[in-house]
């Protein structure tokens, strides 16, 4: 009966085996030996690979399941567990319409505080507080902030510019073009002041309110549209 040798001891004694210079083992063997290490190295290597592999694929459904969940909340709740019918922002703004209908039906909004009164306009809730008191300091003490007065300023600037702008363009047309290029090259000048007050409007302005500068050709075009 063969005894079996535990595997630490079987690989040393083959590796001392094949390592003599009395004893080669014969192809056959050494083949079987290499095969059989190279199919158990690649299998056990495919197997830790479909295992990483599946963990993988576990997870990220699991975080998908989240990040469905978390989108599925801010839904209205008509529109919940139908994320994927959902085609645009257009979808929810008509469940919150018909919402509002509806309760304007039901009676909701009768004899809610302060109804036929005048709004309270002295804060605004969605600006920063800090900045909601400054504006209210300089209101009552006949003041604006920086970019209203430029706003003023930059809408009179270029009014001017327009009204010397026609003024000039009717001496070309009436063939002065001598005083044509003297007018044009001075109204440049003032084109560019123009916008670089607009530049400096737009870097202090609230987002949304900021305004384009003026360009020469269009200006020009817009005079040629009225010949």
């Amino acid at each position: 009966m063969a005894t079996l040798l535990p595997k630490p001891i079987k690989s040393r004694f083959l590796f001392y085996l094949y390592r003599s210079p009395s004893l080669s083992p014969p192809l056959s063997t050494a083949t079987h030996h290499s095969s059989f290490s190279s199919s158990s190295s690649s299998s056990s290597s495919s197997s830790s690979s479909g295992k990483s592999t599946k963990a993988e694929k576990k997870l990220v459904d699991r975080l998908s399941s989240v990040i469905d969940a978390v989108h599925d909340r801010k839904l209205p709740p008509e529109l919940r567990g139908q994320r994927n019918n959902v085609r645009s922002e257009t979808d929810i703004i008509n469940v919150v319409e018909q919402r509002i209908w509806h309760s304007m039906e039901e009676g909701h909004f009768e004899n809610l505080p302060g109804k036929g009164k005048p709004l309270k306009l002295d804060t605004n809730p969605h600006a920063d507080p800090a900045e909601d008191t400054l504006y209210r300091i300089l209101s009552k003490n006949g003041c604006a902030p920086e970019w209203v007065e430029l706003n003023k300023e930059i809408r009179s600037k270029m009014s001017e510019f327009r009204t010397s702008l026609k003024k000039a363009w009717a001496c070309k047309c009436s063939g002065d073009h001598s005083k044509w290029d003297e007018c044009s090259d001075a109204l440049k000048l003032q084109l560019r002041d123009i916008n670089n007050m607009v530049f400096r409007y737009n870097l202090i302005v609230p987002f949304g309110r900021q305004m384009f500068g003026l360009k020469w050709e269009k200006e020009l075009g817009y005079l040629q549209e009225q010949d």
